[in-house]
């Protein structure tokens, strides 16, 4: 059973995101937070598999609220001679959904560490095929979010640019081509196909590019694809 929370601020409550998952088979929904406090709080004692945050999710607190569930804080308990560290439990994945004129929002949302993102004008299905998603472990991009980047990186200052170039100039010319192929939304398999390679070279160099450019998902990787100019470099290549 997939374990759900919910961030959303339904009006009226019939047409509101818990509505559309109550009624699903393998998902229950185990809570609705409509503040930040509430569901910072009730991430961390209800244990749920997924959070998902709503658009109409309170925008001044949306961001920080997804970074703080993702990325939490969590200090852990010393080892003993007599009683090993217990193992940490992973924290939520969040799959958030962002208005479609709302790039920054959107963009935003993956650097806070959003693993899936949808646009507010996904039909239930897609909102419950993309739950699911989520909670088997898979990134989830809504068709329109690579022009959602594209579009907000065009407009964003370039302060973090230095450091995304030197990071990119530390990947080879084959790892270069797996990342463009990363955020052109390209699985595993796909990408051994189209370079030609064994699926388990590309599993290594997928962990190499990772960890050469400090991403933690996939989401995030094809963030910087963007942000460094390495996909639009490709395109124009």
């Amino acid at each position: 059973m997939v374990r759900v929370l919910v961030l959303d601020n339904p009006f009226p409550p019939h047409e509101g995101l818990r509505g559309r998952l109550t009624a699903e088979p393998g998902l229950t929904v185990v809570g609705q937070a409509a503040t930040g406090a509430e569901a910072i709080s009730m991430s961390t004692t209800l244990g749920p598999d997924v959070v998902l945050v709503g658009s109409r999710f309170p925008g001044v607190d949306a961001l920080e609220v997804i970074r703080r569930i993702a990325r939490p804080p969590v200090p852990r308990p010393l080892a003993s001679a007599h009683r090993p560290a217990p193992e940490e439990a992973p924290p939520p994945r969040v799959l958030a959904l962002a208005p479609a004129a709302d790039r920054e929002y959107a963009l935003g949302t993956l650097r806070a560490g959003a693993v899936a993102l949808l646009t507010d004008g996904a039909t239930p299905d897609e909102l419950v095929a993309a739950v699911r998603e989520v909670a088997a472990g898979n990134t989830v991009l809504s068709p329109d979010v690579p022009r959602a980047i594209v579009e907000a990186v065009r407009r964003k200052s370039a302060v973090r640019y230095d450091e995304q170039l030197t990071r990119l100039q530390g990947l080879t010319r084959r790892e270069r081509d797996v990342l463009v192929a990363i955020a052109s939304g390209h699985s595993n398999a796909e990408i051994a196909d189209r370079l030609s390679i064994a699926p388990s070279t590309v599993k290594t160099h997928v962990g190499r590019v990772m960890n050469k450019i400090e991403a933690r998902t996939r989401v995030q990787a094809v963030t910087f694809a963007y942000e460094s100019g390495l996909l639009r470099a490709a395109a124009c290549g």
